[in-house]
């Protein structure tokens, strides 16, 4: 591992922020604020990543999702990610989401507020190049309505200088517009 004037690398970041707060017991603004720049640190590193080093961050995040674990999601996702969900589906309304702070709020917050036990599971995450694709379910019970969601998802990530900097989803959003509309 690349340790350049005792920083730890985005790898050993992510690894030890596992540890951190629950995405639960922070407040919105919290989950979306960028960490604190360090002391001493002024100029900008290109960050060289492999295949599988945006494999690893790809997967990073999905346990920092199940584990709630905010400040290594946004540590994660680049100040200037375009997150887009899929279309007709109940978080597109927005679309696209700019920046961390448009997503905490915009998807993470009202799927917080509305789903139950909610889970996005992959099962496949395949990287190539600077894209990832992980194929995968989505698990949850709607508040609202008890509906249960179990539907298949694909996200593809584009990863650069160590950051997700774009997020597109595709999955079943007849299912999702099901499990949020009253019977």
């Amino acid at each position: 591992m690349v340790n350049i004037g005792g920083l730890m690398t985005l790898r050993q970041n992510s690894i030890a922020a596992l540890a951190a707060a629950g995405l639960a017991c922070l407040p919105v603004a919290a989950m979306a604020a960028s960490p604190a720049p360090m002391a001493g640190v002024n100029a900008v590193v290109a960050v060289t990543t492999t295949e599988a080093d945006n494999k690893t961050l790809v997967e990073t995040l999905y346990r920092a999702f199940a584990a709630g674990d905010g400040a290594t999601i946004s540590g994660i996702l680049s100040p200037d990610i375009v997150w887009i969900e899929a279309e007709n589906g109940p978080y597109a309304d927005l679309n696209p989401y700019m920046g961390p702070a448009a997503v905490f709020e915009g998807v993470f917050g009202r799927i917080g507020q509305q789903w139950q036990a909610f889970a996005a599971t992959p099962v496949t995450v395949l990287p190539s190049g600077d894209r990832v694709v992980s194929l995968g379910r989505y698990t949850g019970t709607n508040i609202a309505t008890g509906e249960v969601l179990d539907a298949q998802f694909v996200h593809v990530f584009t990863v650069a200088d160590g950051k997700i900097v774009a997020f597109q989803q595709y999955t079943d959003t007849a299912q999702w517009v099901d499990a949020v509309t009253p019977d």
